[in-house]
């Protein structure tokens, strides 16, 4: 791998969400103190959507990392679950043990003096659902009853959606408008700006332990930019081929070409959208080549 080739403690640019590289962008952190401010106030419902790739489990990880002592956090990262499959993983998150027949009444019940019961220790119940867009609708408003249950001061259970922004159609259905009146803080996260990509490679190159001069040329940036729109996944996939090739081709500074190449092995980037810049991209691969690299 071409980690001492540059430096490097470690691959920079990996796509499992690691809060390690966790980039305050303007985006990522107007979203991340909308939590904050949303979950210590005590809201039943928060939303936070985006588009595939802009860092929505990540900003997730990071968001229940950063809640006090005072907070017991559940992650479901599947939620494709019928109601009574919904509350069971529910229950594992908060370490409850069930009979393995348990009916429906039983496990709300149970659910219920969990929660009390960590309310009376002081402590805050806060469940993170990803893939928010894939709850079934009757799932969804078995949540929303969840939420009922409250002390005299504050709910027992707080719930964060994250989603792509289908999630938005699901909640403007008329069977669960409720649920959608009660989302009072929520978020959009965005793309990164041509000069957040910028400050984004350089953030996680720092983290992954390089300390030289520019590793991306400015051109590179710019390229990176215009095939990934911004968008952390794609400019990871991106930077990471670049890398790969600059390296395999016994190099020291990513250049266009690297990541004219990375674009062409990459069904999901933005291809250039004026065919003379097509063609010039197809002669600098000519040669070379990915798989080359790869291979090397």
């Amino acid at each position: 791998m071409y980690t001492s080739h540059f430096g490097l403690r470690e691959v920079p640019f990996g796509i499992t969400p690691d809060t390690s590289f966790f980039f305050t962008s303007p985006h990522s952190q107007e979203a991340l103190n909308t939590l904050l401010v949303a979950a210590r106030s005590g809201e039943g419902f928060i939303k936070i959507t985006g588009e595939v790739g802009t860092g929505k489990t990540l900003l997730c990880r990071k968001f229940m990392a950063t809640l006090g002592d005072d907070f017991v956090t559940a992650y479901i990262p599947n939620p494709y679950l019928e109601t009574r499959t919904l509350m069971l993983a529910l229950a594992d998150e908060l370490s409850l043990v069930l009979e393995k027949d348990v009916d429906q009444h039983q496990l709300l019940k149970a659910i219920t003096h969990r929660l009390v019961a960590l309310a009376q220790e002081g402590k805050r119940v806060l469940l993170c659902l990803d893939e928010a867009q894939a709850i079934p609708i009757e799932s969804l408003e078995a949540l929303r009853l969840l939420t009922n249950l409250e002390t005299e001061k504050r709910k027992l259970l707080q719930i964060v959606l994250f989603g792509q922004p289908e999630l938005n159609r699901n909640l403007a259905l008329q069977s669960i408008r409720q649920l959608a009146q009660r989302i009072t803080f929520h978020y959009h996260l965005g793309p990164l700006t041509r000069d957040d990509v910028e400050f984004y490679l350089a953030h996680r190159l720092r983290v992954a332990g390089f300390a030289g001069a520019r590793l991306f040329s400015r051109p590179a940036v710019a390229a990176l930019y215009a095939a990934s729109g911004g968008i952390p996944r794609l400019v990871n996939i991106l930077a990471h081929k670049a890398l790969m090739l600059c390296y395999g081709q016994g190099k020291q500074q990513v250049s266009r070409r690297h990541v004219s190449e990375a674009v062409r092995d990459t069904i999901s980037a933005r291809r250039p959208r004026w065919p003379w810049l097509a063609a010039l991209a197809l002669t600098l691969a000519a040669g070379g080549g990915l798989t080359w690299a790869l291979n090397t």
